[in-house]
């Protein structure tokens, strides 16, 4: 609590403390979501099994409009990448230290859930038990890892995209988003694979209003890139993205649902449509409209500390969070104590109340574990530009970005073909050997990027005081 109090204490004036809030709920949205509409069942071989209920809950569909919050996420990212990326180059820092620094905070906990997962599947697997089980409970501890392959690709885009906002505003997003229509146009009416360009189209769009917002709060900037942030442009933003949503969902062809259902004729997250976008637009609105009120209320201390203490540990919560899930019902499997009601009937509901507070213990427990690995990984340590020390020729500059580049493409292409592999695949260590060796070799490289690659002499120990995630 000490440690609490003297974070909020130290927070300076002009920080967006929104942003923190916005990331902090919605990363606790995401869990509790998908912690409620799990159904869990046993498989015709007697093994726990679980899948979403929104297939069988259609009615629920329009609440996956304010449930699908990745935009929202993707959104604050924007934000703060702007934000810390500007301030790195105001210290006299460059991209590439921004670029490899930022690794550490997305990188380090999502190694600790892989190792640990491979760990658990190889005890596993030399215990006898069936590779393809094996895989199919990795498999789903790894779910959440879809959206950070998204969000890996993103941040290193950052600064070229971030100087295409400041030469052109608010047009880098519309013409995002036209590529995603197109990219729409191919899913309807072919070729699909058109689409394929929406999974970076997509969530650099709402990536991008994240800078705009950020650029809002300088007064200097052009008017012609500044994004409105009143009351009467929320109010402006929420009611447009609500009709076009309307209008392509019900009317059109998209399905109302945002969250994927199988059998529906398109899924409006993966890639990301036209239909995500307008629930994003509307979602804006509603953040503008919220805005003064809730920056009054995270002047309040206790607010305040409360979205501290979740933004510390935020990413080990996300990634733990079906892991949580994998264990409890494990646990109740082991004890003959697992409730498998039908879904929609009155013992369902009655099992979500007990079902949620049983899996907040078990992440409790989790993030107690892993938590500080995150925590650590925001104090204080040497910028990567003054690791370099004196050693800063041109062509150790570019050696330096190449190597960022590709540990970053190597987390990208494991973390991917993780995703890809079916979820019954025989892999005794439950992740694809190749996308374990991809990941850990990307890891790898940015781990000796951070530790003073090139630099000489003991380089000097300061804060940096713009974190910004």
């Amino acid at each position: 609590m000490r440690r609490l109090r003297q974070l909020a204490e130290r927070t300076p004036a002009g920080r967006e403390r929104y942003v923190d809030l916005l990331r902090a709920l919605a990363i606790t949205m995401v869990v509790l979501g998908h912690w409620g509409v799990t159904v869990i069942g046993y498989d015709r071989a007697g093994r726990p099994t679980g899948h979403s209920a929104l297939g069988d809950l259609p009615w629920a569909w329009p609440l996956t409009w304010v449930a699908q919050v990745m935009p929202v996420f993707f959104l604050v990212g924007g934000y703060a990448n702007a934000a810390s990326l500007t301030a790195r180059r105001l210290r006299g820092g460059d991209a590439t230290g921004w670029l490899i620094d930022r690794s550490a905070r997305l990188v380090r906990p999502t190694t600790a859930l892989l190792v640990v997962l491979a760990v658990g599947a190889a005890v596993a697997s030399l215990r006898d038990a069936d590779p393809v089980q094996v895989r199919t409970v990795v498999w789903f501890a790894t779910i959440p890892l879809w959206f950070l392959v998204a969000y890996l690709v993103v941040v290193p885009l950052t600064p070229p995209m971030y100087a295409l906002h400041r030469r052109f505003g608010l047009a880098v997003p519309a013409v995002l988003v036209g590529l995603v229509a197109l990219g729409d146009l191919g899913r309807l009416l072919g070729p699909a694979g058109l689409a394929t360009g929406n999974y970076l189209f997509g969530w650099l769009a709402v990536h991008q209003l994240g800078f705009a917002w950020y650029d809002a709060r300088s007064p200097e900037n052009p008017r012609r890139r500044r994004l409105p942030l009143s009351r009467r442009a929320g109010a402006t933003l929420l009611a447009v993205g609500l009709v076009a949503l309307v209008l392509l969902t019900v009317v059109g062809p998209y399905p109302v649902v945002l969250l994927n259902v199988p059998g529906e004729r398109l899924d409006n997250a993966a890639p990301p449509s036209l239909a995500l976008l307008a629930a994003a637009t509307a979602q804006l609105g509603l953040i503008l409209l919220l805005r003064g009120p809730a920056e009054r209320w995270l002047r309040r201390r206790r607010p305040w500390e409360a979205v501290i203490a979740v933004n510390a540990v935020v990413l080990t919560i996300f990634l733990w969070h079906l892991t949580a899930a994998v264990l409890l019902v494990g646990l109740l499997d082991a004890l003959g104590a697992l409730p498998t009601p039908r879904v929609g009937s009155a013992a369902w509901w009655g099992w979500r109340v007990p079902w949620l507070l049983a899996l907040a213990v078990v992440l409790a427990a989790l993030v107690a574990v892993f938590g500080p690995i995150e925590a650590r990984s925001r104090r204080s340590a040497p910028p990567a530009d003054a690791r370099r020390g004196p050693a800063g020729a041109p062509g150790r500059g570019r050696v330096r970005t190449a190597l960022a580049a590709a540990g970053y493409a190597g987390i990208v292409a494991g973390l991917l073909l993780n995703s890809l592999t079916r979820k019954a695949a025989p892999e005794p260590l439950g992740l694809p050997a190749p996308a374990l060796v991809a990941y850990l070799a990307g890891a790898g490289v940015l781990r000796w990027l951070r530790s003073g690659w090139g630099s000489r002499g003991s380089p000097r120990r300061g804060a940096d005081p713009a974190s910004g995630s």
